[in-house]
């Protein structure tokens, strides 16, 4: 039963790592790139319009339960004697977390704020929120590999 909980939580966590990576990814090579082709005062109010749209149970629920699935799937590996997909898992958690939760929370939803507020302009605002989007996509690729190599390592 243990591993059958095991390999669900794996299932699940390579799912919504995918859709963060593919997500994140999305923003920095089209959404933005697109915006950045049009008026700044359009440009920034569609992004606003995006950034009030996206906090929705769907988006959220992918962008918190990531690392979670990753990290309970690991739990459940490690009593298996799994212990280098245990670390693959936790790893993935981990990488997820710092590298698309925390910058989220550090850099973007600030950036998202002062933008929504009028503080920043779009031209201030695109290639700062660029670079760090683009972060999160590698941290999530990153760690949807990790997952990968965790059910390599799961024999």
């Amino acid at each position: 039963m243990l591993s059958v909980l095991a390999l669900i939580a794996a299932a699940l966590a390579i799912v919504l790592n995918g859709l963060m990576a593919g997500a994140f990814h999305a923003f920095s090579t089209s959404v933005v790139p697109g915006l950045d082709a049009v008026a700044a005062d359009q440009a920034a109010e569609s992004m606003r319009s995006m950034n009030r749209k996206i906090l929705n149970p769907r988006f959220l629920s992918a962008f918190v339960l990531a690392p979670v699935a990753s990290v309970a799937a690991g739990g459940l590996v490690l009593p298996l004697g799994q212990s280098g997909a245990a670390i693959a898992f936790f790893a993935a958690g981990v990488v997820y977390f710092v590298g698309a939760l925390m910058v989220t929370g550090a850099v973007n939803v600030p950036l998202n704020n002062a933008l929504e507020a009028g503080e920043v302009q779009w031209q201030g605002f695109s290639p700062r929120w660029t670079r760090w989007n683009t972060l999160r996509t590698v941290s999530s690729v990153i760690s949807l590999l990790l997952l990968v190599a965790g059910l390599y390592f799961w024999r």
